[in-house]
C-alpha cells in the first residue's frame, strides 16, 4: 500500500435504536449477526470475539481483511453503536450496517459515513431529466440513513451543508433561504389573515420559523418521516434545532402523521387554516411513493375544504425547464380546476416554481402581493416588488 489512492478506506458510524433488549444482551447472536451481515457486504472475516458485560451489554469485534467492524450494545436503552471500517473497494460497510441493522429489528438507523484517506470525496448522483445527471461532491458525510421513506443524505458542499432525499437535492445552506421565502412569502402576502398555519413536509422547519415570524399564532408541521426531520435539526445549520423539536410551548407543533390523513381528519373536524403550505419532493412515476398522493386533486379539495375566508394554499410544484416539467404541469391543471385564484411564482432558485390558490377569485393576485409587502410583519430578505413581479409571469409551457 505505497500510494495516497490504496491508503483510503470509508468508515461508517451507526447508532441503532429500538431494538430489542434481548438480542442486544445475546453475545452469540449478535457474532452471528455481525458475521453474516459483513460477509453479505463483501466483507471477508478473518476473527470475532466478544465480550459480554454485567450486569447487561456485549462488545463484539470483527477483525476483517479489508479492516475491522464492532457493536457495543445498551440493551436498557434498545440501542447499540455500530463501527465499520473498510480499505479498497471490495466491501460496502454501509451496506454491511443496513444488513445487521435489519438483523437486530431496529426501528431507526442513524449513520455518518467518514471518507478516511487523503482528499476523500463522496459524489451524490442526482437524475435531472431523462438522460441527464449531475454529480454533487460531498467532502464530508455528517449524516446518511434509510429511514423507513427515503434515503437520506446530509454532507458538506460546495454550497455548504446540504439536504439530500434519495439522491435529490433539497436545500442547500447557501441558497435556502431563496427557496424557502419563495415558498412562503407570496402565501403570507395573499392570505386574509396569517394566524393559523399548516405545513406539510419541509423537513427542515425553515418555512415554520417563517410562518411564526409572520405572526402565526399556531403551525401545525407535519412530516411523516420523523427520522429526516431529527437528522435535519441536529446537521443543519438552518431550520430546527434539537432543542425545537423537543419544546412543548411556543406557536409551533410537530406531528409525526401522513399529510393525507391529517388532512382528512382536519376537514373531518372542521379545523381551518389560513395558509397551508405542501412542501414535498416531486411527483414522480413510483408507485411505492406515499408522497405522490398529495399531489392528486382529491387532496386539493381535501385542502381548500380546510381553508378559512381568504385563506391560501402554496405548493413546491416541480421545475418550469421544459425537459423536466412533469410535475408543474400537472400540478398548473389540477389548481385551476380546484381552485378560483391560482398565482405563479419563480424564485431565483430556478430548478422549482410555487403555485398559490384560492377558493375565491382575486382580480390581481400580483397586485395584491405587492402592495402588502411593505407592510408585512415578515420581511424577506430575497423577495421584493421587482421580484414578486418578475416571478408572476407563469412560463409559456403553462400559458
Amino acid at each position: 500500500m505505497n500510494s495516497d489512492k490504496a491508503f483510503a478506506g470509508h468508515h461508517v458510524l451507526a447508532e441503532l435504536r429500538g431494538v430489542d433488549s434481548k438480542r442486544l444482551d445475546d453475545a452469540p447472536f449478535l457474532q452471528e449477526a455481525l458475521s453474516k451481515s459483513l460477509t453479505a457486504a463483501g466483507a471477508t472475516v478473518c476473527d470475532l470475539i466478544a465480550h459480554q458485560f454485567e450486569p447487561q451489554g456485549v462488545t463484539v469485534l470483527a477483525l476483517l481483511a479489508e479492516s475491522h467492524a464492532s457493536i457495543h450494545t445498551y440493551p436498557e436503552l434498545g440501542s447499540a453503536f455500530v463501527d465499520v471500517f473498510t480499505c479498497g473497494a471490495s466491501a460496502d460497510p454501509q451496506h454491511a450496517a443496513r444488513l445487521l441493522a435489519d438483523a437486530l429489528g431496529a426501528e431507526s438507523v442513524a449513520t455518518r459515513v467518514v471518507e478516511r484517506g487523503p482528499a476523500q470525496v463522496r459524489t451524490v448522483t442526482e437524475s435531472v431529466g431523462t438522460g441527464l445527471t449531475r454529480s454533487w461532491n460531498l467532502t464530508d458525510v455528517l449524516f446518511e440513513a434509510d429511514t423507513d421513506f427515503q434515503h437520506v443524505v446530509i454532507g458538506r458542499t460546495a454550497q455548504g451543508i446540504s439536504l439530500f432525499c434519495d439522491d435529490e437535492r433539497q436545500s442547500t445552506d447557501a441558497t435556502q433561504l431563496i427557496y424557502h421565502e419563495a415558498l412562503m412569502v407570496p402565501a403570507l402576502l395573499l392570505a386574509e389573515q396569517v394566524r393559523r398555519v399548516l405545513i406539510i413536509g419541509s423537513s427542515e422547519g425553515v418555512a415554520s420559523q417563517i410562518a411564526v415570524a409572520a405572526g402565526a399564532e399556531r403551525v401545525d408541521h407535519v412530516d411523516i418521516d420523523k427520522q429526516a426531520v431529527q437528522a435535519c435539526a441536529e446537521y443543519l445549520p438552518y431550520g430546527y434545532s434539537p432543542a425545537d423539536l423537543d419544546a412543548t410551548d411556543g406557536p409551533t407543533r410537530i406531528h409525526y402523521r401522513d399529510g393525507f390523513e391529517f388532512i382528512a381528519e382536519a376537514a373531518a373536524a372542521g379545523d381551518r387554516y389560513d395558509v397551508v403550505v405542501i412542501d414535498l419532493p416531486d411527483e414522480n412515476d413510483d408507485p411505492a411513493a406515499q408522497h405522490n398522493r398529495l399531489y392528486g386533486k382529491e387532496f386539493l379539495q381535501r385542502s381548500a375544504e380546510i381553508l378559512s375566508e381568504g385563506g391560501v394554499l402554496a405548493c413546491q410544484a416541480g421545475c418550469p425547464t421544459v425537459w423536466r416539467n412533469d410535475t408543474l404541469r400537472k400540478a398548473w391543471e389540477r389548481f385551476n380546476e380546484t381552485f378560483g385564484t391560482v398565482a405563479y411564482y419563480g424564485s431565483d432558485e430556478h430548478e422549482w416554481a410555487f403555485l398559490f390558490a384560492r377558493v375565491d377569485v382575486v382580480a390581481d393576485p400580483t397586485d395584491r402581493m405587492i402592495s402588502r409587502l411593505s407592510t408585512a410583519t415578515y420581511r424577506p430578505a430575497t423577495v421584493d416588488p421587482l421580484a414578486l413581479r418578475g416571478g408572476s409571469v407563469p412560463p409559456h409551457s403553462l400559458r
